[in-house]
C-alpha cells in the first residue's frame, strides 16, 4: 500500500492543477484537513483519485463528509451523489435515499439554536 502522506500530497496537487482553490490564499491551501481534501476530492477529481481516497481513509469517514458536505447541496450535486452512492456505499435505492438524507440534514439544521 502506499504511503498516506505521499497519496494526500497527489491529490492535493491534483485539486491544484483542477485550480480548485483559485481564490485562497495560496498558502492557506498547502495543508489541507483531512474533511477538507475528501470533501474537494469527491466533488473536483475522477474515480480513479476518489479510489485512492478508500486507499486512505475509512470508509465511515467518507461516508460522513458526503452526507454533511455533498448530499445536503440537493439538484446541484444530484447525479454525481447518485453515482457515489451506487458506485461505493453500495445503496440500492440512491434517489429516495439521497431525498431522504437530504430532508434530515436540512431538518437538524433547522432546529439547531443560532
Amino acid at each position: 500500500m502506499e504511503n498516506k502522506a505521499k497519496i494526500k500530497a497527489e491529490l492535493s496537487a491534483k485539486l491544484q492543477q483542477e485550480k480548485v482553490f483559485w481564490s485562497f490564499d495560496k498558502n492557506s491551501c498547502q495543508s489541507l484537513s483531512d474533511w477538507n481534501l475528501i470533501k474537494y476530492a469527491l466533488i473536483h477529481l475522477d474515480l480513479a483519485d476518489i479510489n485512492l481516497l478508500f486507499k486512505i481513509f475509512s470508509k465511515k469517514k467518507i461516508k460522513r463528509v458526503w452526507l454533511d458536505e455533498l448530499v445536503v447541496q440537493g439538484d446541484y450535486l444530484r447525479n454525481m451523489n447518485i453515482c457515489i452512492a451506487n458506485l461505493y456505499f453500495d445503496i440500492k435505492h440512491p434517489v429516495q435515499y439521497l431525498k431522504r438524507m437530504e430532508t434530515y440534514y436540512l431538518g437538524k439544521a433547522a432546529t439547531k439554536p443560532a
